[in-house]
């Protein structure tokens, strides 16, 4: 678990509406399979996920979110991804990064979840940054699609 330890000490259920038609997500429940997971934790501390959720099979996540989630992921935990699904669509706040790859590919896993990481820069923003670890400072803005 990466983040919010402060709403949720320990997870026993994940839950998620009960089929696809309403956005519910099938996972390999009895398998050894592990997932990244995307969602809410609602307040009476139940873990929610939805379709629109990020939802991956770690093993299909690339090297650089990988190497991302598991190193670099704790610098950037003031940075809040939004979700574009339509234009227009901006930032509500300097700490936001949009994820458009709904918008630009019709898919919610494409490029840009792949090769990008929302960064925290030195001024306190979020910014995508592409590349490479170890991290350079190249950064690509991207405020409106």
């Amino acid at each position: 678990m990466f983040k919010g330890f402060e709403k949720v000490k320990d997870i026993q259920y994940i839950y998620t509406p009960f089929d696809s038609s309403l956005c519910g997500v099938k996972l390999e429940a009895n398998s050894q399979k592990q997932y990244l997971l995307t969602g809410q934790v609602l307040n009476d501390g139940k873990v929610f996920i939805h379709l629109c959720n990020y939802i991956e099979p770690w093993e299909n996540l690339s090297f650089l979110q990988r190497e991302s989630l598991n190193h670099h992921y704790h610098m950037n935990c003031g940075c809040q991804i939004t979700t574009c699904y339509t234009v227009p669509c901006t930032i509500s706040a300097p700490n936001e990064c949009l994820w458009t790859d709904w918008l630009l590919e019709r898919k919610l896993y494409g490029y840009q979840a792949q090769h990008y990481v929302c960064m925290k820069r030195v001024d306190g923003t979020c910014s995508w940054y592409q590349g490479r670890l170890p991290l350079r400072k190249e950064f690509v803005d991207i405020i409106q699609p």
